[in-house]
């Protein structure tokens, strides 16, 4: 495959955008500039809040103003189009309906690993803001591979959705809050694992005792973008 140029969509948020780059970086197999891959990064940060959009049922708003970028990566002629947003999946069918260039299914890719490794009826827990949660595309995304997704209580929903808006804030998050979910997700709810399906959960650093229970959305979706755009993927070591 030939070196193809990926676009991003990103600024949701820009934190999670600027990780996204970085470990494409990272995990590019290169020991020269020009062996990494092409990127134009659209950091449209000002996007409607995606959460708020879906819960209020004002799609369009989202959708007018996604349009503009799909526009100027068509005009930047990308081969394929990567969002470093879960909750913007919400949107993927009538997105990539706008627009003849691949956009990259960070949702089915990431299910499509998790069915890979843990097989059929496997029990697979979610950390998302409730846009995600409540939009059931990974409900859906699971029930495609046959395998049954699971949903934190409401008191860890809150949790979560607390962690993610003090990481948009720039605020001081307390890692243990997140790792004793994720831990009570294994070892009560007997979840095989637990999908970090938000990307500023990305942002944060867990231990490598909750770290082996995760599947980061994020790293698949950067897995697949140097796939799709003819890079190595650097083993993880």
């Amino acid at each position: 495959m030939g070196n193809k140029s990926l676009g991003v969509i990103g600024g949701m948020g820009p934190l999670a955008t600027s990780v996204f780059f970085e470990r494409v970086i990272d995990r590019t197999v290169a020991s020269v500039d020009q062996e990494h891959i092409d990127m134009v990064i659209l950091n449209h940060a000002t996007l409607p809040d995606r959460t708020s959009v879906i819960l209020n049922n004002q799609e369009d708003t989202f959708l007018e103003a996604v349009k503009k970028d799909l526009k100027l990566l068509e005009v930047a002629d990308v081969a394929n189009i990567a969002i470093p947003c879960n909750t913007s999946h919400f949107f993927y069918e009538k997105m990539q309906e706008m627009t003849e260039i691949n956009i990259i299914n960070m949702v089915d890719e990431t299910c499509k690993k998790i069915h890979q490794k843990y097989g059929d009826h496997s029990k697979v827990a979610i950390l998302a803001t409730n846009g995600t949660v409540s939009s059931g595309i990974y409900k859906r995304g699971c029930k495609n591979y046959n395998m049954q997704l699971h949903t934190p209580s409401e008191v860890s929903q809150e949790q979560v959705m607390n962690t993610i808006y003090k990481i948009k804030s720039d605020l001081d998050v307390d890692a243990n809050v997140i790792e004793q979910i994720i831990k009570d997700l294994i070892s009560k709810e007997k979840c095989c694992c637990v999908i970090l399906a938000c990307t500023e959960l990305s942002c944060m650093k867990l231990s490598d005792e909750v770290t082996k229970f995760c599947i980061d959305a994020m790293d698949v979706l950067v897995e697949k973008s140097i796939e799709y755009s003819g890079g190595q993927v650097k083993a993880i070591k």
